[in-house]
């Protein structure tokens, strides 16, 4: 929706989180005069009543489209719609801060005039009004940011897909053909860089109107980029030219290798020099709260995942981390399948299981369907970080780790997963020695 349609409009705002704040801020600055007020769930279950008294709404991510009884936009479609320069977009259902921010990091190399917004916790309307015809803008999207969108970004990355937000999308058809609106408003002008080792996210390149690059750490694509004999290549013009060893990088973890794939191609798409990717990759060691290390304790290691909110990044996280002899996990409970892990819960050294309500219990049930009582990890169920972490201390062997990965989202007992894990870091500095 363009800037100048909201003229004369009276505008509410639904929902006052980043997104919802950083609209109403942006839409005072260019129509001070407009009516424009914000409305929020926490203000109870008559906070929609209203809403027929204005001319449009903007929905923020997680609000539901069917709520919403007049016309309405997003803050994504405002920006799509009124962004000057190149816009690059990153979706997936695991990676896309990791991704992001180190498209956004290689850029910042060699093009100056570049920012990161969007899912990652800065909306792209703080920026908008600074954007020229030379800017670059990475923004991390999500399914809920995509689903109502107009216009696609000029570069569509689409990483591993798989189950999650089942609570909101109802199925998982819903939450793919939402993903796969970030190429299907694309033309042939623009480029796709697809994950083909998953596929959900290979087979949406049916929606791609320009040029595809494929990503893959299993087999080397047409053209992409992708990893051989412990060497990241890409793949370019019929061309392949060596990126990096991999034991350069210094990212954890085999799946982060499908994120610096996908990083390196869309930088070089974006005539980001070799050195220049090299450079990050040998620097970024990760965001916080994904694999992060906090700090050793009795000789005990402990890792900050809050991050893995589904069973798949948290399976990630224990192929990283082979010496995690505890596991902490569970929390608000999406109805995802915990069948994957519970089987690989059998196959790893974890032998306690520290589990938070409601889905610890599913979590548990999983690992009780494919083990013997006499081999099952010992179950712990807490309601508190300072339980689980003093758990954590007790039972967890010197020289061994003890691993933060929920597979589920916080909703409940915590804030957000940036609270699950600054408490979690808390709890793990106040153990004495």
């Amino acid at each position: 929706m363009k800037l100048s349609e909201f003229k004369n409009k009276k505008v509410l705002i639904i929902g006052r989180g980043i997104e919802g704040q950083a609209t109403y801020k942006y839409l005072k600055k260019h129509f001070p005069k407009n009516v424009i007020d914000a409305v929020d769930q926490k203000d109870g279950d008559s906070y929609l009543d209203s809403q027929t008294n204005y001319d449009i709404a903007i929905k923020s991510p997680g609000v539901k489209p069917e709520v919403i009884k007049i016309p309405y936009t997003t803050a994504t479609n405002i920006f799509l719609s009124n962004a000057k320069g190149k816009i690059i977009g990153v979706t997936g259902t695991k990676g896309k801060s990791t991704t992001s921010t180190l498209i956004y990091e290689m850029l910042k190399k060699d093009v100056k005039n570049a920012y990161l917004g969007g899912n990652i916790g800065r909306s792209p309307l703080e920026f908008l009004d600074k954007l020229d015809d030379h800017s670059i803008t990475v923004l991390e999207m999500s399914s809920f940011q995509l689903q109502d969108i107009k216009k696609s970004p000029d570069i569509a990355v689409v990483l591993m897909i798989h189950e999650e937000h089942l609570d909101y999308h109802k199925k998982i058809e819903e939450y793919i053909f939402a993903k796969r609106n970030i190429l299907r408003f694309q033309d042939i002008s623009n480029f796709a860089v697809i994950n083909r080792d998953y596929p959900a996210s290979n087979e949406s390149d049916i929606y791609a109107e320009g040029e595809v690059f494929r990503v893959s750490i299993e087999r080397p694509p047409e053209k992409g980029c992708f990893l051989k004999d412990d060497v990241v290549w890409i793949k370019k013009d019929d061309k392949e030219q060596k990126i990096i060893d991999v034991k350069e990088i210094k990212l954890l973890g085999r799946h982060n290798l499908e994120n610096v794939c996908a990083a390196a191609m869309v930088a070089t798409l974006c005539n980001v020099s070799i050195e220049s990717i090299k450079n990050v990759l040998k620097n970024f060691g990760g965001l916080p709260h994904r694999l992060e290390y906090v700090g050793e304790k009795n000789g005990v290691k402990f890792y900050n995942d809050s991050l893995s909110t589904i069973p798949r990044a948290t399976i990630e996280a224990l192929e990283s981390l082979p010496l995690t002899e505890t596991l902490i996990a569970g929390g608000h409970d999406r109805r995802i399948d915990y069948s994957e892990l519970g089987r690989h819960l059998t196959k790893s050294q974890v032998r306690t299981l520290i589990l938070f309500p409601p889905s610890g219990e599913r979590i548990w049930d999983s690992v009780c369907k494919v083990v013997t009582e006499n081999n099952r990890p010992e179950k712990f169920d807490v309601k508190t970080m300072k339980q689980a972490v003093r758990l954590a201390n007790v039972e967890t062997s010197p020289g061994k780790i003890c691993l933060l990965s929920p597979a589920s989202a916080s909703f409940g007992i915590f804030k957000d997963y940036k609270d699950r894990g600054e408490q979690f870091k808390r709890e793990v500095q106040r153990l004495s020695f």
